[in-house]
């Protein structure tokens, strides 16, 4: 949309000249802080304003101040400001709206937060129709107000004046206007020490210096009721903190206002830093939870102090529980939390020294995997099964008992039931842009495609409906002369949860990679270094060609007459012996129905090397691999080579070296001998990815062969039966979709689960796995008869 002045002038020619020269001059400052829709409400917010018949000092009002108040906390609330003078027409006169549009942008200067201005917004529509008199002498203070007084305070100190002087006009006034005692009085009763508007630009430096990267902040009316205010907390991944602070006492004397801002702020900021995954409060006690949460505050801590040993002291003087308080459940919590943040504190309790072990314990765990927050669930769930029988203590009261420290947040941040919304998390700039696919039109294909040939790490793949063919008469197409083979895009499954007996709906996400391309020479040098192999195996793979049309004789009950045998039966009976009824024969075509898909376990595991050898086990899995392809390849079989690997549940990647409609070329074999080890094992998911290929195929029978150096296993997973009930659930789910699921291990103590993981008939242990190339076609031979 343009935004140029002269666009609007159905609107503009409404307005006065004094109003219209205004707008002509504050337009080019307007236009850098609305955007085209902004642009448009602004002017017919003048235009509404102008129809009050009020005056031009009323429009002029908001001709100036809108801007400003969307330069300070976004255009979004504008429309609201004019809501509300539109809404004060009908309760005050146009000079107090005028000054209601003027002060706005001090307003929102003071309050610097969009939903506190919304809310202040209320507050005038409610203190209007309380105290009329009292709202211009108010806002004509306004500025000294905001500067003493939150915008809860502001409120509680206004709604006194306006019970205590209803229907005392003149006290009214004095009392809005700061000219009495009693105003002065409830203004120092509702002051508070520090507000956030005073302090955000000096924090907000602190945490960059630290972290050397912005945070974002918010204030709170915490105290919009009541004097309490809100603890910090972190959503949406912004930092909330109450709107004003008073100075607190700590272990060294009164700490200021100033210093547990920036203590609040450095917790927070450190759960945003070292906090990424959420912690699953699934089949967790409110007990076991608050302990968690506990061990958590102090993991990130720890980690903070590990890196900056300053902040130990910032955090430290705010832990004042003594040794001695035991009276409940929150203050063992206080002392276990001052014990581990405190290493001068003393107390000697079993309890509390079992949480100072855990921790010292953990930490080179956590030094080497700063993101890894299972220790932390572990330490809770340990401590919180010790408490009874070390301490005796009283039971947990989740409404009671909590965090005493005043400077940490309420932990909403890091528990999760699904998962992190990750689209929000983009918008709020703490995690990579991730790659978006784009359904274009040809006309934006042809004229705005920027770059043809991206890589695999393009912010945006354009994706066209049909073939383009820019040349016709080549008869080639844009994207096989220009373009890269496609990726699919991620495929989400559902997961099985031993503990809960659900399945977890979209749990893990399947991203398909392009294979690497090596160098095809490799694989033929193995197939050299093997040919006597081959030729052992020459005969049984003769033997598993398919023979063509065959004909069946010696049959009761057959599609033709066997001549001969029936010949031979009348010579029996003109000899009067019993002649052989089977004189029938059919016709039988010999032909294998079968569809095979290899499915490789490419985790970091196999890049270890055999015993007694130098060769790893991802070279054996390789050689094994060349053997079985050409194997099948002499035998016809329809057939694929896939792999896997993991990064956490969200992440586990799959490549397609060879595909069912793809050759076994010296493409194919440049992708076998490109492909690396790396990451970890989630197989449940790579194994209903691979039944969702082998589904697609026409035979009438499916066979997935899985090749595995151990046991099912992920970064974020620390039950080991987690995955191993997930993969046996894949098993069962290809069973039912018709596919004969098979794992060769090559894990010698794979007899402990893998028979419990794919049933008692399809698994076989490899126990040497240099033999694994002699191994698999004989046992491909074996399953495909």
């Amino acid at each position: 949309m343009s935004v140029h002045l002269q666009d609007h002038a159905e609107w503009v020619e409404q307005l006065d000249p004094t109003s219209v020269a205004l707008l002509t001059h504050t337009w080019p400052e307007a236009a850098k802080v609305f955007s085209a829709r902004g642009l448009d409400n602004y002017v017919k917010g003048a235009a509404a304003l102008r129809g009050l018949g009020r005056g031009h000092e009323l429009v002029n009002a908001w001709i100036d101040g809108a801007p400003q108040v969307a330069k300070e906390i976004g255009e979004d609330v504008v429309g609201e400001l004019a809501t509300t003078a539109l809404m004060l027409a009908s309760k005050t006169s146009g000079s107090v709206i005028e000054l209601v549009l003027a002060t706005a942008p001090t307003a929102a200067k003071r309050l610097a937060d969009a939903a506190l201005f919304m809310q202040y917004l209320q507050f005038l529509n409610t203190l209007v129709s309380q105290a009329p008199r009292g709202l211009r002498p108010m806002l004509g203070q306004l500025d000294a107000l905001l500067g003493q007084l939150t915008l809860g305070g502001l409120r509680r100190w206004a709604m006194w004046g306006a019970q205590a002087h209803r229907t005392a006009f003149e006290a009214q006034i004095a009392y809005f206007g700061l000219q009495s005692k009693e105003s002065l009085a409830m203004l120092q009763q509702e002051r508070k020490g520090t507000l956030l508007v005073d302090v955000q630009r000096r924090i907000n430096m602190y945490l960059r210096a630290l972290w050397g990267r912005d945070f974002f902040m918010r204030p709170t009316a915490g105290d919009f009721e009541n004097r309490e205010g809100l603890r910090p907390f972190i959503e949406d991944y912004f930092i909330h903190l109450p709107d004003a602070l008073d100075a607190v006492q700590g272990n060294d004397g009164l700490v200021d206002a100033t210093q547990l801002y920036r203590a609040a702020c450095a917790h927070a900021a450190a759960h945003v830093v070292f906090t990424r995954q959420p912690i699953s409060a699934e089949s967790l006690s409110p007990w076991q939870m608050a302990l968690v949460a506990l061990a958590e505050d102090a993991r990130v801590e720890a980690l903070a102090v590990a890196r900056f040993p300053g902040m130990r002291p910032l955090w430290a003087q705010l832990h004042t529980t003594p040794a001695t308080q035991q009276a409940t459940a929150g203050d063992w919590m206080a002392r276990m939390a001052r014990a581990w943040i405190d290493p001068t504190y003393d107390d000697a309790h079993p309890w509390i020294a079992q949480g100072r072990a855990l921790m010292a314990e953990a930490m080179p765990r956590l030094l080497a995997q700063p993101h890894d927050n299972s220790e932390a669930w572990a330490m809770g769930v340990q401590l919180a099964h010790s408490y009874r029988e070390l301490t005796q203590g009283p039971a947990f009261v989740p409404r009671t008992d909590g965090q005493v420290a005043v400077y940490r947040d309420d932990n909403r941040y890091f528990w999760a039931f699904d998962g992190y919304d990750f689209e929000r998390s983009v918008a709020a700039g703490y995690e990579p842009p991730q790659q978006v696919r784009k359904q274009v039109s040809l006309m934006e294909f042809v004229n705005e495609l920027e770059v043809e040939g991206a890589g695999d790490d393009a912010q945006e793949v354009w994706v066209l409906g049909t073939e383009l063919f820019p040349y016709e008469d080549l008869g080639v197409s844009f994207n096989e002369s220009e373009g890269r083979e496609p990726v699919l895009a991620p495929v989400h499954y559902g997961e099985w949860d031993h503990m809960i007996q659900l399945e977890r709906p979209a749990w893990a996400t399947v991203q398909e990679r392009r294979p690497k391309a090596g160098d095809p020479a490799l694989i033929d040098g193995i197939l050299s270094e093997h040919r006597r192999l081959i030729g052992r195996m020459k005969f049984i793979l003769d033997a598993m060609q398919p023979q063509g049309v065959q004909r069946m004789r010696k049959l009761e009950d057959g599609d033709e007459i066997d001549l001969n045998a029936a010949l031979a039966s009348v010579i029996e009976m003109r000899m009067g012996r019993q002649p052989d009824p089977r004189i029938m024969m059919r016709s039988v075509r010999k032909t294998r129905d079968i569809s095979v898909l290899v499915l490789l376990d490419l985790s970091h595991s196999t890049n270890d090397k055999v015993a007694g050898q130098e060769q790893t086990v991802l070279d054996l899995t390789r050689s094994a691999c060349a053997l079985l392809a050409d194997a099948i390849q002499k035998v016809g079989d329809p057939f694929a080579i896939h792999g896997f690997c993991s990064d956490g549940r969200h992440d586990v990647n799959y490549w397609r070296f060879k595909d069912f409609d793809q050759p076994y070329d010296d493409l194919a074999k440049a992708r076998l001998a490109g492909m690396q080890g790396q990451l970890s094992t989630r197989m449940g998911a790579a194994i209903r990815h691979a039944t969702a290929a082998l589904k697609s195929q026409r035979s009438s029978k499916k066979l997935l062969l899985v090749i595995t150096d151990g046991e099912p296993a992920d970064v974020d997973v620390r039950d080991p039966q987690y995955l191993r009930h997930d993969t046996k659930k894949a098993v069962e789910a290809a069973a039912r979709n018709g596919v004969i699921t098979y794992c060769m291990s090559l894990d010698p103590r794979a007899d402990q689960y893998v028979s419990r993981i794919f049933g008692e008939r399809h698994y076989l242990v490899v126990d040497k796995v240099e033999r694994l190339p002699e191994k698999l076609p004989v046992l491909y031979a074996g399953l495909t008869r």
